[in-house]
């Protein structure tokens, strides 16, 4: 039944009137709607658990004893399924301790029977003033919580980290059922880079969620206009829909100005939650800073790439200076990456470890010389090759953001017995980069041709190298480059990749 549902605003409270007599059922629902309450009323528990699943109810004001379902039964299922809704029990005067213990139970009031209608409007407004204040107390907590979750956001320069971060908040801040983050592609359409389901809703194997219509959705985020969709309109927006109903939709954009990013939509699958538009707003804030973030992203990995192209360029400046060391750079750094992690050093390091590698001789392009003729150099040359290091800090200190690579590429010449160059550092004063980089380098260059010899076997190198531990190298590192190196060989070949015999 509905009272007077028409001359009030659409988000006016909603109130469910359960028992089974229709005349006190309507005589609540009369002056409740004389209020201007949007009222329901149910026969008994069962009916109104199904009115429940179909649409939101602030307070729910029910008899104590009704057949199929009694009043504390319905209290402990709206207490299970619909937790922010209020319940209020109805009783005669035996059967107030049942009342009390009803209160115990998660119930806000309890209404004496026979009662004076205006009690009873008392009683709704007290209790629904106290939800709003309750409601307005848990929107503080989430606007604090939401700030915390932008400050990660904004703190992040990962596109995956930060969509997943981005989809994470919107899941657990506005209690959405479904998930999905779209992001430009950068072909001018959208991909999805994140989709989860709430983990209450008892997802089944093998169950459909449904797709995101993200064209239409596109569309309509143009306009400028809030996206906000409940019902059958909800369910417009979906290429596939779920095999569950859709009660509820809200996608804001991820906006960069007057670009679009992409977009988060949040789903509710449960009838009685409906996103409203301050969940909407507050998904927004988050949105507005991620969109700044996945800018930020973007604008990062152009650099990051530029980065990589620069040092791939330097790398293959000096490979390119004649046939004998063409590869050499890349090799060295294949080797050193798998001896860093073998050691076990973090990932960033070990990116270091690729990027120096790459660049080690980049020095050799200020050495003025032949430097594979053949036969040895002279002692005036070699005075002059060890100079290649010093060139190569030079060549690479202006470049800023190239700093992490300089002690890899300056000091890779250094031995662990201080016999080194180009300042003949001892021990762990070497830089563990260069150390890597130095039993790496030594390697490739042995089983390699050169100019003035023919490539040294694997097995001859290995022995030499063991022989150089605790004098040229590291004796850890180098150690743990003969114990690993047959597994990389072995890996190398079952990729049918060449490798040293």
């Amino acid at each position: 039944m509905s009272v007077l549902d028409s001359g009030y605003p659409e988000d006016r409270p909603r109130v469910l009137v359960v028992d089974d007599e229709k005349f006190i059922r309507d005589i609540i629902a009369d002056f409740l709607g004389m209020e201007g309450y949007i009222v329901r009323t149910a026969e008994d528990g069962t009916s109104a658990v199904n009115e429940l699943e179909r649409a939101r109810y602030d307070m729910v004001i029910s008899d104590l004893k009704m057949p199929k379902m009694g009043g504390l039964d319905l209290l402990r299922e709206v207490t299970r399924a619909h937790p922010d809704t209020l319940t209020v029990i109805m009783t005669g005067f035996g059967t107030v301790e049942t009342a009390i213990d009803a209160m115990k139970r998660g119930a806000y009031d309890y209404i004496l029977k026979p009662f004076k209608v205006e009690e009873v409007v008392h009683i709704v407004q007290r209790g629904l003033e106290k939800r709003r204040l309750t409601a307005e107390n848990l929107r503080l907590r989430e606007a604090l919580s939401l700030y915390k979750v932008t400050e990660a956001i904004a703190a992040s320069l990962s596109l995956d980290e930060i969509v997943s971060t981005l989809g994470d908040s919107a899941l657990t801040e506005v209690r959405a059922d479904l998930v999905s983050v779209y992001v430009a592609d950068g072909d001018g359409g959208l991909a999805q880079r994140y989709f989860r389901v709430a983990s209450e809703l008892g997802e089944t194997e093998g169950e459909d969620f449904g797709e995101l219509e993200h064209a239409a959705i596109r569309e309509r985020l143009a306009s400028g206009a809030p996206l906000v969709e409940h019902g059958a309109r909800a369910r417009e927006l979906f290429a596939r829909h779920p095999s569950r109903a859709v009660a509820s939709l809200c996608v804001v954009p991820l906006r960069m100005r007057e670009r679009l990013l992409g977009f988060v939509g949040v789903v509710s699958l449960t009838a009685s939650k409906r996103f409203d538009e301050g969940q909407r707003k507050l998904l927004s804030i988050v949105a507005s800073r991620a969109a700044a973030a996945i800018e930020n992203a973007r604008l990062y990995q152009d650099l990051q790439a530029t980065f990589q192209q620069t040092i791939q360029s330097l790398a293959r400046t000096i490979d390119k200076m004649d046939r004998y060391t063409s590869g050499h750079s890349e090799r060295v750094a294949s080797y050193a990456v798998s001896l860093a992690r073998w050691i076990g050093l973090t990932e960033d390091l070990v990116e270091v470890v690729r990027q120096s590698a790459l660049m080690h001789d980049i020095g050799k392009v200020g050495c003025v010389m032949n430097l594979n003729k053949p036969g040895k150099l002279t002692h005036e040359e070699y005075e002059a090759f060890k100079y290649h290091p010093v060139y190569g800090r030079d060549i690479l200190d202006p470049i800023k953001f190239l700093a992490p690579v300089l002690p890899g590429v300056y000091l890779h010449h250094e031995r662990w017995d201080g016999r080194g160059y180009p300042l003949g550092l001892t021990g762990n004063a070497i830089p563990i980069i260069a150390r890597i980089i130095s039993v790496a380098d030594t390697y490739d260059a042995m089983t390699s041709d050169r100019a003035y010899r023919r490539a040294l076997p694997h097995e001859v190198t290995i022995s030499e190298i063991e022989r150089c531990a605790g004098s040229q190298f590291d004796p850890e590192v180098a150690n743990t480059f003969v114990v690993s190196i047959d597994g990389y060989r072995e890996e190398r070949r079952a990729a049918g990749k060449e490798v040293p015999e």
